[in-house]
């Protein structure tokens, strides 16, 4: 069967995708590697999402976000969590003037664009809830007042994955908040080679090449990338497959899974997928597009058992068996080749 997809919108695809590559471009003249960090970055600002990064220190994950909003011209603030900080230190209290004999409400760091919230799981479950808070409702309440964020808006969040001694591991429920998470890694030896390089020089002045205004209209254009009911269905299989994997013949993995992923893994596989279709310059997603973000979607949404923790099997590996596992639906989009 044949489906057509939604007419453009006034926004060209050449222009979308020559604008955000361009945005790529600028943001790797300081960003050594770690394409698909940046790339999910991009992904997450596009569909409204919040990014969860994993990696241990020195692999530019602030940078990255200083970078961003050097690009982008949005508002750039960092906060460096610790087992001291409170949630007035994060989204702000009332102070008491006794000049006037008034209370004024000072907001705190969260009313930025871009927020990078550094060692996230340092900080006490009250700090971690009243971020993940404004993340999903996009506001705070100081007080009687509610103040709302200002669009865009991206929490990228990290967390160190070789110390334990001072963290608060942020619950499933609270990382479930995360559109993605990202796994960072080492750069290879080439890349490393160009970090030492280039630190050796005068650090390269990024330009701004989108404005919020600009995103904000490519959030819109998200929202009309076409998505095929098979694709739907096929992204709602690989997240069913992580709480029921006997269902798709996947038996073997049922000792592995505490629990699987919620209904946000579909949710955020279809959004992601469409970001990333429009960064490739498409209005319709492919099952490529939702298989390519599957990982970073779906990892941080798996339970493992302490059989898995024992045996070393990761959330990665269970994600690659079933993608390897569940059939690539077909779809034929007029004007575009099947997948």
């Amino acid at each position: 069967m044949t489906n057509e997809p939604p007419k453009l919108s006034a926004v060209t695809d050449d222009d979308t995708r020559t604008r955000l590559e361009a945005a790529l471009f600028e943001m790797k003249r300081v960003i050594v590697g770690q394409e698909a960090m940046l790339e999910r970055v991009l992904i997450a600002l596009l569909s409204g999402g919040h990014l969860l990064i994993e990696g241990v220190p020195g692999l530019a994950k602030t940078l990255t976000v200083k970078t961003l909003a050097d690009v982008l011209g949005g508002l750039f603030k960092r906060i460096q969590f610790t087992p001291d900080l409170v949630p007035a230190d994060l989204v702000g209290t009332r102070v008491y003037r006794p000049k006037t004999g008034t209370f004024e409400t000072e907001l705190g760091p969260v009313f930025c664009n871009f927020l990078l919230a550094d060692e996230i799981n340092r900080a006490p479950a009250k700090v971690q809830s009243a971020l993940l808070e404004v993340m999903q409702e996009k506001q705070v309440t100081i007080g009687m007042q509610t103040f709302q964020v200002e669009p865009p808006f991206l929490v990228m969040a990290t967390q160190n994955p070789i110390e334990s001694e001072g963290t608060y591991p942020l619950p499933e429920a609270q990382v479930d908040r995360f559109m993605m998470k990202v796994v960072v890694d080492y750069p290879d030896f080439g890349d490393e080679t160009t970090v030492v390089d280039r630190s050796l020089g005068q650090a390269a002045q990024v330009k701004q090449v989108l404005s919020p205004a600009d995103l904000l209209s490519y959030q819109r254009a998200v929202a009309d990338v076409y998505v095929d009911r098979l694709v739907r269905e096929y992204a709602v299989g690989l997240t069913v497959a992580t709480r029921t994997p006997a269902r798709f013949q996947l038996g073997q993995l049922d000792p592995y899974i505490s629990f699987g992923a919620s209904p946000r893994g579909s949710i955020n596989l279809v959004h992601a997928g469409r970001a990333l279709a429009l960064i490739r310059g498409r209005r319709y997603v492919l099952p490529q597009d939702v298989k390519d973000v599957a990982k970073d979607v779906l990892r941080h949404r798996i339970s493992l058992t302490y059989e898995a923790l024992a045996e070393e099997v990761t959330p990665d590996s269970i994600v690659d068996q079933i993608v390897a596992t569940i059939p690539t639906p077909e779809v034929e989009l007029a004007g575009a080749k099947s997948a």
